[in-house]
């Protein structure tokens, strides 16, 4: 297909009703691979915030099963975005996500922070990285994408447009970003974790490369060096010619969704998303047992 096929069909789509039509096409045709990349790095930032990274330090479930919270947090996240939040997995995924979030006492400010990082993040990742910028309907229809969501998860003051998102989460990553020995923690085992995905040295290579892409605040905020100038040119500089390549290649002609990816690793027999996440609580006998449909991988 022409390489601007999805674009001219979301210029038919209304991003105010059309908007869950269009980040799907986003997402799982035009930029598959910048949006996984994209989340990971905006619930990465999040750790940086004490009261978050905290949180996810006293769990120890990033720590200590961070293969497992990773393909668990792609794998609900891909439910709703695939089947919708009204019906079936998508249902049962903002059902998960709101039992294991109802579980700890996190604030409304926090709620609306993580939210305005899934705003944002992506779109900056586009404009910096990928084949193309995201086009004003596809900002304004991941806009109201998220504000849906959070409205399901019961998120207060909602920001209504993109702008505002973004002043939200500058504002409070100004304010709020701060050394934390939890979100340290997170912090490291994330890296880890990537890592692990590579064989040896090209491991170290992409946690160095990790770290390049971190801004000087979110640096300060791990207790990470600046790495050399010339480094982080070199790592970005390859993440936009990888970008002008995808750009030569014919547009997608079926869709690519996060369950897909080899890096998510935990479900080699499928899994179904009433599993999915952590059970406060709950003996972790039970965790396993089977509900709900079954997903293949």
């Amino acid at each position: 297909m022409r390489r601007d096929h999805w674009i001219r069909q979301i210029r038919r789509l209304d991003p105010d009703t059309d908007y869950h039509e269009i980040y799907g096409i986003s997402s799982s045709y035009e930029f598959p691979w910048d949006t996984m990349q994209a989340l990971g790095f905006a619930l990465y930032r999040t750790y940086a915030v004490p009261s978050i990274g905290q949180l996810l330090g006293r769990t120890g479930e990033f720590t200590e099963r961070a293969q497992k919270r990773y393909d668990d947090t792609v794998l609900i996240l891909d439910a709703v975005g695939e089947h919708g939040p009204d019906a079936g997995e998508g249902r049962e995924a903002v059902r998960r996500m709101n039992r294991m979030h109802g579980a700890y006492d996190i604030s409304n400010d926090d709620y609306r922070y993580v939210l305005s990082t899934f705003v944002v993040v992506p779109k900056r990742w586009m404009d910096a990285y990928a084949w193309r910028p995201y086009s004003p309907r596809e900002v304004r229809a991941a806009t109201n994408y998220y504000r849906d969501l959070g409205r399901r998860m019961n998120i207060k003051d909602i920001p209504e447009t993109f702008e505002e998102f973004e002043r939200l989460m500058d504002d409070y990553e100004r304010e709020h970003f701060a050394y934390d020995p939890g979100g340290h923690a997170v912090s490291e085992a994330t890296l880890g974790l990537m890592a692990s995905w590579y064989p040896g040295p090209l491991g170290a290579a992409v946690r160095r490369a990790s770290v390049c892409l971190m801004d000087p605040p979110l640096r300060a905020a791990f207790g990470y060096k600046d790495p050399r100038a010339a480094v982080e040119r070199v790592v970005r500089g390859g993440l936009r010619m990888r970008g002008r390549f995808v750009r030569l290649l014919p547009a997608r002609s079926t869709p690519q969704h996060g369950r897909d990816s080899s890096t998510v690793r935990g479900y080699p027999n499928g899994y179904r998303v009433a599993d999915l996440g952590t059970f406060p609580g709950r003996a972790r006998a039970e965790d396993a047992r089977p509900q709900g449909p079954f997903t293949p991988r």
